[in-house]
């Protein structure tokens, strides 16, 4: 398998792409994983993100849920700072485009490259029921990068794979039919490591330990008390990298930290007091972004118009590639 050429440099002047699928509220994780590099990307860039309500297709599976969490989805983004002005927000399923060039893309990728997903192999270990959807995942994955001739793709150092076998059937396609497709390159994403959960392990959805960034204020502070910690009195030392630590040094400077760490050795430092501190904390960050978010929450029709135009954008810029290639494979009118 081909390996994609990564940078780390924040780019300037290019096409970035990527995508949050519709499977639910986001949480800590994902904002500092993701979407604070997605908003300070859109900086100088032509920066294009989707909210992937097709890919949720393999897990969610209530109609009504998956609207509700492409509109939330579409909320977060906003309230952090993705400006329509400046950025293209849409919904995966208003481009049909990405089908089309899904299917293209089908054509020319081997059953073997499939196989190697991580996501599939899990499937398999696992004995779990598996879907055509799952397998085929990877493809509408690669459509919906191919579709916009992007140069990078912000993605995490796990996530490599994702843009490893969208250059192999792209560069399949191009060998099949000449050089029609753009291969994109990774951009790798701050690592801020893994972001620990309610139980220590990383924070996702799946795990149900997460603590999203809009949740009410109550239920906020609610669900940050209930992190795991251990039994080790308060006048003891603890241990600085313990998960609750990990998550309150996201809120705070390195003098902070530097004291933290301090008292954690000294003894002294009550769980209890951190996990207080850490949710008036995260009250506080994501303060300015509650307020613009629950602005928008009050305009549903505004929302839906930057997700159609953004749409309209996509489809008309995606336009003279299709174009080029149905022209490429023979396929409509000539």
């Amino acid at each position: 398998m081909s390996q994609p050429q990564t940078s780390r440099k924040l780019p300037q002047g290019k096409r970035i792409l990527s995508g949050i699928k519709s499977s639910g509220t986001q949480h800590l994780g994902n904002y500092f994983g993701a979407m604070r590099q997605y908003v300070s990307l859109q900086d100088g860039n032509d920066a294009r993100y989707f909210i992937a309500d097709y890919h949720s297709m393999t897990g969610v599976y209530d109609a009504a849920e998956r609207r509700g969490n492409v509109h939330d989805i579409a909320l977060d983004f906003l309230g952090v700072g993705l400006d329509p002005a400046r950025a293209i927000l849409y919904r995966q399923s208003d481009v049909p485009e990405v089908g089309e060039l899904t299917w293209i893309l089908a054509s020319v990728t081997p059953l073997g490259l499939l196989e190697r997903a991580h996501a599939y192999k899990d499937s398999l270990a696992k004995g779990t029921s598996i879907e055509a959807g799952l397998f085929f995942y990877p493809v509408l994955m690669a459509a919906d990068i191919l579709i916009h001739r992007a140069d990078f793709v912000p993605v995490g150092q796990d996530q490599q794979q994702h843009i490893e076998m969208t250059r192999d059937m792209a560069g399949k396609l191009n060998q099949r039919y000449g050089e029609v497709l753009t291969l994109p390159e990774a951009f790798i994403v701050e690592d801020v490591g893994t972001i620990p959960g309610l139980d220590g392990r990383k924070m996702s959805k799946s795990y149900g330990n997460t603590i999203e960034m809009f949740a009410p204020e109550k239920e906020l502070r609610k669900r940050i008390m209930r992190m795991e910690t251990d039994s080790t009195p308060v006048e003891s030392p603890k241990d600085p990298s313990l998960p609750i630590f990990q998550l309150w040094n996201l809120f705070a400077d390195a003098d902070e930290r530097a004291e933290m760490r301090d008292r954690c050795v000294r003894g002294g430092q009550g769980y209890g007091d951190v996990k207080k501190d850490l949710a008036d904390r995260v009250l506080a960050y994501f303060a300015d972004a509650r307020r613009a978010r629950e602005d928008w929450a009050r305009r549903p029709s505004d929302v839906e118009d930057v997700l159609a135009a953004g749409a309209r954008r996509v489809r008309e810029d995606s336009a003279p590639l299709l174009d080029a290639l149905r022209q490429a494979c023979g396929v409509g009118r000539p």
